[in-house]
């Protein structure tokens, strides 16, 4: 069995390096992996695409020789849906962590549309973001990312992942996943709340567990990147709900 954490928009594995060290103590094999597009490699923002996403990660599954566990950061979880109905054989479970947990065909700017009417601050990141003249990628400004993002890390852990946020294919962030209950249905889940975030605002991650019911639940006080902010506290959530599945 192997864990592979999946990173959102604007990160890359490098996202999941205060977690990974948790994993391996526990006994735990684990890869964080760069989904392709996200700024470290050469692959144009026209060609991001999910079905790009879901083959590169389908690789990783098909290496591993044998089932897997996903765990999901916010944009990751729409990625994560799309590999357990691609490879129910193979996802033994899949872990989000503010994660982006939609319906089959559902995309996350609906849900924003429909609950930042009555609050604003559900729109989250999008109005601070820059775009590139073509419209195809946008970059977070650092102000923004240690405000939306990192408000609860360590001042040094915030400025480091500003640093490290790279710009993002709107064709690998806008995506809309298409789901069965006969395949992704069949596959266990652990919605881990981030209730304190401002990104993924936590009425957000209600209406989520609303549309696609059947998620264990678990909660930390915590901004929208648990894994550097507390990953402790984010391991002793993941932890017994991986071993149940390993």
């Amino acid at each position: 069995m192997k864990a592979i954490l999946i990173h959102g928009a604007w990160q890359g594995g490098w996202a999941w390096d205060r977690f990974l060290p948790l994993l391996a103590n526990a006994g735990f094999a684990a890869e964080a992996i760069d989904l392709p597009g996200n700024g470290t490699d050469r692959t144009k923002p026209a060609d991001v695409s999910l079905a790009l996403y879901v083959a590169h990660v389908g690789g990783k599954i098909r290496a591993s020789g044998g089932r897997v566990l996903l765990v999901a950061h916010s944009g990751g979880g729409i990625v994560a849906s799309a590999l357990a109905e691609a490879f129910p054989g193979q996802v033994a479970g899949i872990a989000y962590v503010a994660g982006l947990m939609l319906p089959d065909g559902g995309a996350f700017s609906d849900i924003v549309s429909s609950l930042a009417a009555g609050d604003p601050a559900a729109r989250g990141i999008g109005p601070h973001l820059r775009w590139s003249a073509d419209g195809l990628a946008s970059t977070v400004p650092p102000e923004a990312a240690r405000r939306i993002f990192y408000h609860d890390c360590r001042p040094e852990d915030a400025d480091a992942a500003c640093r490290r946020l790279t710009p993002q294919p709107e064709s690998g962030r806008a995506l809309r996943p298409r789901l069965t209950p006969e395949r992704f249905g069949t596959v266990p889940r652990l919605y881990v709340e981030a209730l304190l975030d401002r990104s993924v605002v936590p009425a957000a991650q209600r209406r989520m567990q609303a549309l696609v019911p059947g998620a264990q639940i678990a909660g930390l006080e915590s901004g929208h990147a648990p894994q550097l902010s507390m990953p402790e506290k984010l391991a002793a959530c993941l932890f017994p709900w991986l071993a149940a599945r390993w």
